[in-house]
């Protein structure tokens, strides 16, 4: 009975904070800032998941981000902009939206299995960004039918220095968060 007492407590801590961390995103991700010169907006989105993989780990932050992109697919105003819908999740954005699986997966898996090192976390958030780039400019060259070079110049380069401000804001944050939470015995 003690066993099936603590899965269930186990169970119970692992769903509130999926549930606890997808609302954070939920709630940062829409906030965002339209550029006159391309369809990708400056948003917290990113942030937001580097700081999930913080507090759950590898694969509840998948989870997590699975369940917030879900949401924003069948609707909700999740995305940024408050927007949502399955067609924000195939349009010529999508791909970036797609990509943020990606980043949970490596950020969150580099954090659980080395939770001490710091500059690792940074790597891999770099790397993890890099693909989720990657991802989504093919996936707009595709949609938006324009050529890569184009691409790169509408929605990867205004956002490197953007995107390195939020890697150092969450490598500060995040530890913290990780932390606070091993110390309450929540992750």
């Amino acid at each position: 009975m003690d066993t099936s007492v603590n899965k269930t407590s186990e169970s119970v801590k692992n769903i509130a904070l999926i549930g606890l961390m997808t609302a954070v995103i939920c709630i940062i991700g829409p906030i965002s800032v339209t550029l006159p010169f391309t369809p990708v907006p400056i948003s917290l989105q990113i942030f937001a998941i580097y700081i999930t993989a913080y507090a759950l780990g590898f694969s509840r932050s998948i989870v997590s981000t699975g369940i917030y992109l879900l949401l924003g697919a069948v609707g909700l105003p999740v995305f940024s902009g408050y927007q949502g819908g399955f067609s924000r999740l195939v349009g010529p954005t999508g791909g970036y939206l797609v990509g943020y699986i990606f980043i949970a997966l490596i950020v969150g898996g580099v954090i659980s299995k080395f939770p001490k090192k710091i500059w690792l976390h940074g790597l891999a958030m770099v790397i993890a960004v890099t693909i989720c780039y990657m991802f989504g400019t093919v996936w707009f060259t595709i949609q938006a039918n324009v050529d890569f070079k184009s691409a790169l110049y509408m929605c990867v380069i205004p956002f490197i220095l953007g995107d390195a401000i939020k890697i150092a804001l969450a490598l500060v944050v995040g530890p913290a968060i990780y932390h606070a939470l091993k110390k309450a015995n929540l992750n």
